[in-house]
């Protein structure tokens, strides 16, 4: 991964727990990197260590640290890295997703070793669709929870979205039930 996600790991926690905090994570997960760059590649492991560590560290289930971790992403991460795609992508929740699918072509001109999920959207209704999540990493559902959830907030639009089928249960792929309510017109 990037080390832009590495560094959205340490803003996270220390915004919310503190700079020792972000040292006691790392120095149990076993890193030693000072600074992670942004546009330089690390090891998808180092990643999965520093969210285990912080699970033990916050005493929180994983699942937790990867989607408060899915949502500061959105709110914080993805706007500072790349606010421009965002706003792009869609002016609302609905649009939003319906671009979800070529979003992440569009962040690879920015990186361009980027290995990207893939995202298909399907049963699409007035505020619900099936949103299937195809990826060669593992266990990173409650982080697509946490993304759709902060892209709810950033976009004042309610929403719930809740896992159908998971890969950690069998499924060639992670699918989620998304709904949201419309925004009422200001």
């Amino acid at each position: 991964m990037y080390g832009l996600v590495n560094k959205a790991v340490e803003q996270m926690v220390c915004m919310h727990h503190g700079d020792l905090a972000w040292e006691r994570i790392k120095e149990r997960a076993g890193v030693d990197v000072d600074v992670f760059v942004s546009n330089e590649g690390y090891p998808d492991d180092i990643t999965y260590r520093l969210v285990a560590a912080a699970s033990a560290e916050l005493d929180l289930p994983a699942e937790a640290v990867l989607e408060a971790f899915g949502q500061h992403w959105v709110l914080h991460t993805a706007r500072e890295a790349y606010g421009g795609l965002l706003e792009a992508a869609g002016r609302t929740l609905p649009e939003f997703l319906g671009n979800l699918p070529d979003f992440h072509s569009r962040v690879a001109m920015i990186f361009p070793n980027l290995q990207p999920p893939r995202f298909v959207c399907t049963d699409v209704k007035p505020g619900s669709l099936r949103l299937h999540y195809h990826t060669h990493r593992p266990g990173l559902a409650p982080f697509v929870v946490g993304l759709l959830k902060g892209l709810g907030t950033m976009y004042s639009t309610p929403v719930e979205v809740r896992v159908v089928a998971a890969c950690d249960q069998g499924a060639d792929h992670d699918e989620f039930d998304v709904v949201w309510s419309p925004v009422p017109a200001a």
